[in-house]
């Protein structure tokens, strides 16, 4: 699962690899050579280094923050925390949320941010010292804001991570009164938004069900319509895999495999997604999980074992030519940046299954961070305004439909039907929402072009021409 630090994919890099994705698209649109160049380069690339107190000495940090394209503002991506981190890795993530954004219609530029450290190794004041001191280093090139550039977690980081980075631009920009809004992510109890943790899993489930809702498409790959019963294997544990295999169980999935960077296990009759998770908590490892009928120290062989979905939710180039042939699931639903490699990607689709493309897979978290954004701006939170008057509303309609029937209904019955939206039911909807009109706009190009081959160039196709014109519109100044 581990990458090395000069994110080499054989004779390619993982930004070589963004690129000709975006090359292979191109060609199935009319923008001229130049306004494509446009598109696809890194505006903004800023790497810096500089110095923690570690022990009774000093150690230099290397960081990068890139914003790929500035046809919307602010920029928007996540900051990493990895030892594996490097500047191609930064580069291709930004420009890959430059596309994510602009598929799933989420008025961002693309933007990503790392810091060349393993979080294991730091005390959590260290921790802190690094993101405050990395904070005023982006603002001290005007690289963050609520209208220039908003970063939010990523590999490594979360919630803890961002209030740091929101209490840092806040007390160097006194008396900004949208200053929480330069990042998202954050917790609730500091302006953060209802289903922010979940959303990027609950965004991968979401996208698979709509895949597997279609029949026609289903037939052709020899599976059945709908979820239910569907096998599926997920690499990764953390945040995305986890909720990516809560949310596939609650449409009626079965997970049947887990994969780790320390192994992999499997029963074909199903696993307990919370079971796997407590027991790695408390043992360190999803190894010697005593419901597991097979487990695997290499957690490659684990993505090789039977099923039908499998969502690769952890770091990048986990399939490539080497182990495509082996894979025996019909969909891979990308739950990570990059996890397939284009030559591996056409070896699974000549071999007739199908690959739901990062760029739409994990949009939820960054179509949430919106929300959460837009939350911010507003200063006031989903459905405070509205919520007692829609349940009054509703109150009003029950009433009348009783008193014209003469049918009274149960209090819990009254309770559900009268109830306004919370906060993350409002969230879930407008995520659910995305992601479902999302899928069947890729869905449509793929379609109505006979040449384009996969999901992720009819993405891509899509996506360039939204960003044409932006950038059409815009003009170019002076």
């Amino acid at each position: 699962m581990a990458i090395n630090k000069n994110a080499v994919y054989g004779d390619t890099t993982f930004y070589a690899d963004v690129c000709k994705n975006f090359d292979y698209a191109a060609q199935f649109t009319t923008h001229d050579a130049g306004l494509l160049d446009q598109i696809k380069s890194c505006n903004s690339v800023y790497r810096f280094r500089f110095p923690i107190r570690k022990g009774n000495g000093f150690e230099v940090i290397d960081a990068w923050r890139v914003e790929h394209s500035h046809h919307q503002s602010p920029t928007k991506g996540g900051i990493r925390y990895s030892d594996m981190v490097n500047e191609d890795e930064v580069m291709a993530l930004a420009a890959l949320m430059t596309y994510k954004c602009a598929i799933v219609n989420v008025p961002f530029g693309g933007a990503k941010g790392g810091i060349r450290i393993n979080p294991k190794n730091y005390t959590v004041q260290e921790l802190e010292n690094i993101t405050r001191r990395y904070t005023v280093e982006l603002a001290k090139k005007n690289f963050i804001g609520p209208s220039i550039d908003v970063p939010a977690p990523d590999y490594g980081s979360g919630e803890r991570e961002m209030s740091w980075i929101a209490d840092t631009y806040a007390t160097m920009n006194p008396g900004q009164l949208d200053a929480l809004g330069c990042v998202t992510g954050k917790p609730i109890a500091l302006h953060g938004i209802a289903g922010r943790r979940e959303a990027t899993g609950r965004g991968v489930a979401i996208a698979v069900r709509e895949c597997v809702s279609v029949a026609e498409d289903m037939e052709k790959i020899g599976l059945t319509a709908g979820l239910t019963g569907k096998k599926v294997i997920v690499q990764g544990l953390g945040n995305v895999g986890y909720h990516s295999a809560k949310f596939l169980v609650e449409y009626g999935a079965i997970i049947v495999g887990l994969c780790e960077f320390e192994g992999a296990i499997y029963n074909a009759d199903g696993l307990d997604i919370d079971e796997v998770f407590n027991h790695r908590k408390n043992t360190g490892s999803i190894l010697g999980f005593a419901k597991a009928t097979q487990e695997f120290k290499d957690s490659g062989e684990g993505l090789e074992q039977p099923c039908d979905i499998l969502v690769p939710a952890a770091l990048e180039n986990q399939i490539t030519l080497a182990n495509v042939g082996r894979i025996k699931a019909k969909i891979i639903a990308e739950g990570a940046n990059g996890p397939t490699s284009p030559e591996a990607e056409a070896a699974f689709y000549e071999a007739g299954g199908i690959i739901i493309p990062d760029m739409y897979a994990n949009a939820g978290g960054v179509t949430v961070s919106y929300f959460e954004w837009l939350k911010n701006l507003s200063h006031v939170a989903f459905g405070r305004m509205n919520r007692r008057f829609e349940e009054n509303t509703n109150l009003n309609l029950v009433n009348m439909v009783e008193g014209i029937t003469g049918v009274s209904l149960t209090p819990v019955q009254r309770a559900t039907i009268v109830k306004g939206a919370s906060e993350l039911e409002l969230v879930n909807s407008g995520l659910e929402d995305t992601m479902i009109r999302s899928y069947h706009e890729i869905r449509e190009t793929y379609k109505n072009n006979p040449k384009i081959d996969t999901l992720r160039t009819a993405a891509f196709v899509g996506a360039i021409n939204k960003i044409a014109v932006s950038y059409q519109n815009l003009g170019v100044w002076p």
